[in-house]
């Protein structure tokens, strides 16, 4: 019993020291391997919430290669994330960036670099008077002017950027969210009024008239009138009988005939 007893004792000590002993043979083995690990693949992911395309898996590569991050071929102990992150971070048109190194599938010494941006959700696009244009995010967020989407809403006229930041990009928001309005509604005109206040006009896709709003304070509201407006008013005389259908005054839907 006691020969028993020490032969397994010791056959533990031997399992122990065994174990141990594979540990730190496979900690250096990948630790040397990692020295010599390439970056295989690059995978870019860019989320877009819907909204038209800015930003590309070709266009990231692009700039990528152009400030010579681009990560494939090279040493994975030489690419950095945070530079990537930061250098794609200057994109205006991105939200986030997020950006991680890891292993590519089952083949040894190989690594993968993934990127997953963001792209900003464009609502508006602004063109003061005499200004360029640029987009304005729901966030208020303003986008410089890189390319033009015929398909995004458009507001023209007297537009300082405090305003396109606040109550334009929440109106805008709003507009592009609701399922009847971002159909009906083709531009945004924005004026002064004698008193020194923005004002808004809307130019329907439907119907040979326009919208006054008056200011945007309870643009709700005075959308919803103009829905039932249309649904009990214009439905039975014609889409096309008033010029202009004035909206300013609460509850009530002024009318000026053609």
């Amino acid at each position: 019993m006691k020969m028993n007893r020490t032969f397994k004792v010791w056959l533990f000590v031997i399992l122990f020291f065994a174990v141990v002993a594979y540990i730190v043979y496979a900690m250096l083995n990948l630790t040397e391997g990692d020295k010599n690990e390439l970056c295989a693949r690059v995978d870019i992911e860019i989320t877009y919430n819907g909204a038209t395309p800015f930003v590309t898996q070709q266009s990231l590569t692009d700039d990528l290669y152009a400030e010579g991050l681009y990560p494939e071929g090279k040493l994975m102990t030489e690419v950095s994330a945070a530079d990537i992150e930061r250098m794609l971070m200057k994109n205006k048109f991105l939200r986030n960036v997020e950006c991680y190194k890891t292993n590519n599938g089952m083949e040894i010494g190989k690594g993968k670099v993934c990127i997953r941006a963001h792209q900003r959700v464009p609502v508006i696009y602004v063109l003061p008077d005499n200004a360029d244009g640029y987009y304005v995010d729901a966030e208020g967020t303003v986008i410089p002017n890189t390319s033009y989407a015929t398909n995004i809403l458009t507001a023209t006229g007297k537009i300082d950027q405090q305003y396109a930041t606040s109550d334009l990009a929440q109106f805008a928001t709003f507009i592009v969210s609701d399922e009847f309005w971002s159909q009906q509604t083709e531009q945004i005109a924005v004026s002064v009024d004698r008193r020194g206040r923005h004002v808004v006009t809307m130019v329907p896709r439907v119907g040979d008239h326009v919208i006054y709003l008056g200011t945007l304070a309870d643009y709700e509201k005075k959308l919803r009138r103009m829905e039932i407006f249309y649904e009990k008013g214009l439905s039975k005389v014609g889409w096309n009988k008033y010029s202009k259908i004035n909206l300013e005054y609460d509850n009530q839907v002024v009318c000026t005939k053609r």
